[in-house]
């Protein structure tokens, strides 16, 4: 390995949590390399390109360093409290993970769809429900036709309606829910654009979808459930909805004051 290339090498070493979303222009910039010192420095450590050494560190920082999949901690003798700091630990876990997962430029892309969308459907089955409602609710107040229902076989009914203007944001920890991706294929038949919010992992909802919100890898152990991933969901919901509101202006505003200030009528 060059000296160069090290200097990649020692960057990465101090900045993991940066790298991810980064290019090979902005790692050789802070490297003071060429970008073909970049995509050498992968290759000498066994990696074909910078992109696919961006998703071993992302799977690396996710499995080892926030280690989001072990759950052996949990014992029998703890209490309530106890497990209070460990799920609270888990979930701010979740979250921070995000910033590795979260490729700021499909964001960007996803607040630009759902700024100028039609009709938006939410689909998600089992833990990812709660992010599914989370997400109708917000951005049904917004003003936009947004259409939920747990019920496969009404959503099917709907998205022969939709069409390139349209929507459909697909909810999944594993991106492998059968019912999930058959929406999914079903609305981009019809032209709608699919925004998948999953995990990292090369996942068929991964593939299917025009842009992707990556999540950490899901955690295994059944007594936790999906506690990690849900919140990690609802937090690029959060990030989602926010971008949106802000792009939309102050109408959206006066429309909020109007119906609040009805609300308080109600309430005298």
């Amino acid at each position: 390995m060059t000296c160069a290339e090290k200097k990649v090498g020692a960057y990465i070493v101090q900045h993991p949590e940066m790298v991810p979303n980064m290019t090979t222009k902005d790692l050789s910039e802070k490297t003071g390399v060429s970008e073909s010192t970049v995509v050498r420095f992968c290759k000498s450590i066994g990696v074909a390109s910078f992109k696919a050494f961006k998703l071993e560190l992302v799977k690396n920082l996710t499995l080892s360093e926030i280690n989001m999949t072990d759950f052996s901690i949990l014992q029998q003798k703890d209490s309530p409290y106890d497990l209070f700091q460990k799920v609270t630990y888990g979930n701010k876990k979740a979250i921070e993970s995000c910033i590795s997962t979260l490729d700021r430029r499909e964001l960007e892309k996803a607040a630009d769809v759902m700024e100028k969308a039609g009709k938006v459907v939410f689909c998600g089955v089992g833990g990812s429900v709660t992010a599914a409602v989370d997400a109708h609710y917000k951005f049904s107040r917004m003003g936009y036709h947004t259409i939920f229902s747990q019920d496969f076989h009404y959503l099917l009914s709907i998205i022969p309606y939709l069409n390139e203007k349209d929507v459909l944001v697909a909810i999944s920890i594993s991106g492998r829910t059968k019912d999930v991706l058959e929406l999914s294929g079903f609305a981009k038949r019809k032209g709608a654009k699919i925004i998948a919010i999953t995990n990292m992992e090369k996942s068929p909802l991964y593939k299917e979808a025009d842009i992707k919100l990556c999540t950490p890898v899901a955690e295994q152990d059944f007594r936790i459930g999906t506690t990690s991933s849900r919140m990690a969901q609802l937090n690029i919901i959060d990030a989602l909805y926010l971008s949106v509101f802000q792009r939309r202006g102050e109408k959206i505003l006066e429309y909020y004051y109007e119906a609040r200030n009805e609300y308080i009528k109600l309430r005298r």
